[in-house]
């Protein structure tokens, strides 16, 4: 039975090799001196800019905060989904229950790396897989406009997840498959500068595929498919197809589509519903240049059918 023992010494080996090998893969990784180098101190007037972009009111408001206390960012908004409650926390200026002690390399390593100041994953409900495209100065005039705003007391609820997702080491694995600075939409040389803009801020700071792109069994984006509509990751909804085949748009001009933004309402004086709403209060805190390179951008990316099951016809 030599060649047993043989077989099940080769098996533990192996398996030991395995585990060593992820456990290895799986490791938070920083920001590298270069990247950090490129930070410097931040501009706040520049950050207000990014910081509506990123639509960090919609999460991390206190849910139904209306005026000036949307700015006060203490979290506890319940995002319910498959995988389980994520409850954006408190980024609040607080030093014990926000990110007020934070120092800017800090702040940059969870929006790029989604790595928290004590070296754990922070799951990708928070949408790091977007943010790490953006360059590293808006994250420093980000992070110099979030020293502006007030102190909240007070820690939002945990998460609320089962096995395996309590889990944070395997988020490294998912970041090896889904998180990368690459821009999505490869454009050719002399696309204009306008639908350039527009990529970055609709791939990066605005993370619009995180709800409009449908994903994997793993809960990664499937590219090739991007904006192309998803099933809503909260309830029985879907998220529409936002690709120049997608039906609500498809018809639209790039100025319809930066209007839209703006105002809230459709061309056919229709007005915007749902999350949406959060969206599109934000988008309307960007330049009137922001907004048209939003929509170039909309216009110049590959159509696709859409990326959600068709709708059974009612019996």
């Amino acid at each position: 039975m030599s060649w047993l023992k043989k077989l099940v010494g080769a098996v533990i080996l192996l398996g030991g090799a395995a585990a060593a090998a992820g456990w290895a893969l799986s490791a938070p990784i920083r920001l590298d001196a270069g990247t950090a180098a490129q930070l410097g101190p931040g501009d706040a007037a520049r950050g207000k800019r990014i910081f509506y972009a990123g639509g960090c009111t919609s999460c991390h408001s206190k849910p139904g905060a209306e005026g000036d206390a949307r700015l006060q960012l203490a979290g506890g908004l319940e995002l319910k989904t498959p995988f389980g409650t994520f409850v954006p926390p408190n980024i609040s200026q607080d030093r014990k229950d926000g990110i007020g002690a934070w120092s800017e390399e800090d702040f940059a390593n969870a929006m790029l790396k989604g790595v928290s100041p004590s070296g754990e994953h922070f799951y990708p409900a928070f949408p790091y897989a977007s943010y790490a495209r953006m360059k590293p100065t808006d994250i420093a005039d980000l992070y110099a406009f979030m020293k502006t705003l007030p102190a909240v007391a007070g820690k939002a609820p945990d998460h609320k997840l089962s096995f395996p997702f309590t889990i944070r080491r395997g988020i490294g694995l998912w970041k090896w498959l889904y998180l990368s600075p690459e821009p999505v939409i490869a454009l050719p040389d002399g696309t204009p500068d306008k639908v350039l803009a527009g990529r970055y801020l609709v791939e990066g700071p605005g993370h619009c595929g995180e709800c409009h792109t449908p994903r994997d069994i793993a809960g990664g984006p499937k590219k090739g498919e991007w904006l192309a509509g998803a099933v809503a990751a909260e309830g029985s909804g879907i998220v529409p197809n936002i690709t120049p085949d997608g039906k609500n748009i498809k018809s639209w001009s790039e100025a319809d589509i930066a209007n839209y933004l703006e105002t809230g309402f459709t061309p056919d004086f229709d007005s915007v519903g749902g999350s949406m709403v959060e969206v599109q209060r934000n988008m309307a805190q960007l330049t009137s240049d922001d907004r048209a390179a939003i929509a170039a951008y909309l216009k110049a990316v590959p159509p696709h059918p859409n990326g959600y099951p068709a709708r059974k016809p009612a019996s």
